[in-house]
């Protein structure tokens, strides 16, 4: 994306996998049932509410990415820089500082995303290290505090450049981890990730991180049992995809854009394989060249041009109570204009779209989304605001 407790002792140590294939035998049949998909209950509103911010705190350092925890109504922050705290009512609380081991030299760096497991009981974050790799490890959680001691590494991926980090991550209601990794960088995706399934870059991967430790390959991963591709990709063809979120056995995945079109790709979770087309394409058109092969590409589901916009951030599906008349509404932003907006998916197409600049106005440099404990919307800028959506009386 462009964007302009405390741990003591060693670094962690690499983990078993960087962006070449893994090649593992992957033990099966995995820890959870298939998910059954069904078409999103949304709502095309005949008269909309007027929306308005509700600050919660300005005191953040640069946050990035918010969590929710299974039995925990505080909503969990990570800034950039390397701390994660909680906001509990009108207090910032500190939970865990990593600001030893997280590094960056641009704000595509540091300390990416977090997420808890099912249980609430393991936190896994992703940072840049001290060689700007990616990093993924877990965390044992015990009541209100970290293990610090307990710090398992579970996935390094090699950074050939500082951009493109991608970083977002979420249990999936197939009950597996789900990590989203940029191309790592430069302009046009010169090393050709985005079409590599040999490199975990460009791509959504997806671990089982229960069969064993650091994690094992869902066997329906659909590179499995392949010698030239990775086992850990789910999808691939994605430039730097920050932020995705998970509706109704659906995933919505934010990609930012290069120089015309930002998109927003919806796909069932056993869309397995799915090529999103980078860098043959961009949005739903070829890439640098005037005709380009697109057969087996997956078309965006939509597009944003270049015109207000420059880096899309991708937010929640709204299964609140307070707005009802947005049931179903997927919210998402720009980091540069600062605008938001929400559009409703009906299973195949995007059927109606929202702009809630003229109530909301130019919020900052918003850098993530995420839902309080009642699923209300909450949004984050760069400038260490955390807001939460509401509606004007």
């Amino acid at each position: 994306m462009r964007l302009a407790a405390i741990l003591v002792g060693a670094p962690l140590v690499a983990a078993a996998c960087s962006a070449s294939p893994s090649n593992l035998e992957p033990p099966g049949p995995g820890t959870t049932a298939p998910i059954e998909v069904q078409a999103p209950t949304a709502t095309v509103p005949t008269q909309v509410p007027q929306l308005g911010l509700e600050r919660i705190t300005d005191a953040l350092e640069e946050p990035v990415a918010l969590a929710n925890r299974p039995g925990d109504d505080r909503v969990y922050v990570a800034e950039r820089l390397g701390r994660i705290v909680v906001i509990d009512g009108d207090a910032i609380v500190p939970f865990l500082d990593l600001r030893d081991i997280v590094f960056s030299t641009i704000s595509e760096q540091g300390l990416l995303g977090l997420t808890f497991d099912t249980e609430g009981d393991r936190l896994f974050v992703l940072y840049t290290d001290e060689s700007f790799d990616i990093q993924v490890a877990a965390y044992a959680v015990d009541g209100d505090g970290v293990i610090v001691e307990s710090a398992t590494p579970i996935l390094t991926v090699e950074q050939p450049h500082i951009y493109h980090q991608g970083g977002g991550m979420a249990f999936g209601p197939d009950g597996y981890l789900w990590i989203s990794l940029g191309d790592g960088g430069k302009i046009g995706d010169p090393d050709g990730h985005g079409q590599n399934t040999a490199s975990l870059l460009g791509s959504i991967v997806r671990l089982d991180v229960d069969a064993r430790v650091p994690y094992a390959v869902p066997p329906d991963n659909p590179f499995v049992g392949t010698e030239d591709s990775a086992h850990e990709v789910w999808a691939y063809g994605l430039r730097n995809p920050w932020r995705f979120s998970f509706d109704g056995g659906f995933v919505y995945i934010a990609d930012v854009g290069q120089y015309e079109y930002e998109e927003i790709n919806v796909v069932p979770i056993d869309a397995a394989g799915s090529n999103f087309g980078w860098s043959i394409r961009e949005g739903d058109a070829c890439f640098e060249a005037e005709d380009c092969q697109e057969e087996g590409l997956v078309a965006p589901t939509f597009i944003i041009p270049h015109q207000r916009a420059c880096a899309v951030v991708g937010g929640p599906v709204y299964r609140g109570s307070k707005l009802p008349a947005l049931e179903g509404h997927y919210f998402y932003g720009d980091y540069c204009v600062g605008w938001v907006r929400s559009l409703v998916f009906d299973g195949s197409k995007v059927i109606a779209e929202y702009d809630w600049e003229a109530d909301l106005g130019r919020v900052g440099n918003i850098t993530t989304f995420g839902v309080d404990a009642d699923g209300e919307v909450l949004v984050a800028t760069q400038e260490g605001e955390l807001y939460r959506i509401v509606a004007v009386p």
